[in-house]
């Protein structure tokens, strides 16, 4: 390592995992060209790499908020391009960040471009993914298991449920950035989590409203309903949790359906909508080893199929639907589309939506490695997610600001009513 090439991560080694970081390279020859590269290892022990070409100014300096990237991983000026480029070194891998106490670690380095590539200067990024002094406490109470993440202060602050994915298990990464962001946010697992079923045949909103009821009763909420949040298969959850349950003030859809899929919907021991299915027969295989389902989804609009429309119309809160154009799990955007007509033909204005043109399905806080397929628990397959990393990348920065605004516009909070559950 040259003792006199410094990298430099501003303002600090030390983030929250939503959080740019400026990264600077002094030291080198004038206009020397170097690799710049970071590495990193999630919680499954998949090792993620990234990897670009970048030329020094006439000082021997490298800025990534001006420079750009001569080739590589990404090309341009993108400033933190090195983290959302990142690969797994294993094909169809998806990076796994759900426990919220463990930082995501990256090793940034650089690298002389002749011969091996000797290492020049390194530094270790630390990005939290709680900050300080929220609170992180394990929730197991009547038929809830889940995460509740407090922000520090008095409060009051806006509640919001959030529904990750429809994956088994508990991810508690979303729920404990938002929290850090002033919100409290109760995180709950449908199945494959602690003493839960590690599968299930049907859903039961009395689940969610329960969670719903908890929340509500924590003593630093001080919205008079919540927000939920939620990720493909939770995106039809959450629109029936809106559209069937009081106190829901507040619903962000991302890539979901229209309809209830896969599962039958249960409500005090009444199914209340069927299940919209696939068909296996229109799942597309690839070269790359992972097949594109998106057409395998069928038609929610079809009249044998029209049972399973979730009807939003009835739902009073407000609703914010982010889309993904380039979506290969299922057409989002026309889903998207189709809420937006259903809504309008029924007056209401309760409504906004946003569209990414480039973006793929896993829409997530931003600067963590760009998925572009993984397995896909419900195919039992690897499935391609769509997108192209620069574009869904910047839909991350954006979206996930937007969520954050539309939550605060739209839960009311009130500290007259905090002060009285004290």
């Amino acid at each position: 390592m040259s003792s006199q090439v410094r990298l430099r991560l501003l303002p600090g080694a030390r983030c929250l995992f939503d959080e740019p970081i400026q990264m600077k390279v002094s030291g080198l020859r004038s206009r020397q060209v170097v690799a710049l590269r970071a590495r990193s290892t999630d919680e499954r022990g998949v090792v993620f790499t990234s990897l670009a070409t970048y030329r020094a100014d006439g000082s021997g300096e490298i800025d990534l908020n001006r420079d750009p990237s001569l080739r590589g991983n990404y090309v341009g000026v993108e400033p933190m391009g090195l983290l959302w480029s990142m690969r797994p070194v294993t094909l169809h891998k998806r990076f796994q960040k759900t426990n919220s106490l463990n930082p995501h670690v990256v090793k940034f380095s650089v690298h002389e471009q002749e011969g091996e590539g000797r290492m020049l200067a390194e530094a270790i990024n630390e990005r939290f993914l709680i900050g300080d002094g929220v609170i992180w406490c394990p929730v197991k109470e009547g038929n809830i298991r889940g995460v509740l993440f407090t922000p520090p202060g008095a409060g009051p602050f806006p509640a919001v449920l959030d529904l990750y994915t429809f994956g088994g298990g508990l991810s508690e990464k979303r729920a404990s950035l938002l929290a850090s962001r002033g919100f409290v946010v109760l995180t709950v697992a449908l199945y494959g989590h602690d003493d839960m079923p590690r599968n299930i045949g049907e859903i039961h909103l009395d689940y969610f409203e329960e969670a719903i009821e908890f929340l509500k009763k924590q003593d630093k909420v001080g919205s008079k309903g919540v927000g939920v949040l939620s990720l493909s298969k939770s995106g039809d959850v959450a629109l029936s949790i809106a559209s069937y349950l009081p106190d829901v003030e507040a619903t962000v859809w991302i890539n979901g359906c229209c309809a209830n899929t896969a599962l039958p919907l249960y409500y005090r021991k009444k199914q209340i909508l069927p299940a919209l299915m696939f068909d296996v027969n229109k799942i597309i295989p690839t070269e790359s080893g992972a097949s594109m389902v998106k057409y395998g989804v069928n038609n929610p609009l079809a009249e044998e199929n029209k049972a399973t429309l979730v009807p939003i119309e009835q739902a009073k809160g407000h609703f914010l639907f982010a889309a993904a154009e380039d979506d290969l799990n299922w057409d989002s955007k026309a889903y998207m589309d189709e809420m937006v007509e259903r809504l309008k033909h029924h007056g209401k204005e309760n409504f906004e939506s946003v569209c990414y043109p480039g973006a793929g399905h896993y829409l997530e806080p931003p600067y963590g490695p760009y998925c572009p397929s993984s397995f896909h628990g419900l195919a039992g397959k690897p499935v391609l997610w769509g997108g192209e990393p620069r574009s869904h990348a910047a839909a991350e920065v954006h979206l996930w600001k937007k969520i954050q605004e539309f939550f605060r516009a739209h839960l009311s909070c009130d500290a007259t009513q905090s002060k009285a559950k004290l």
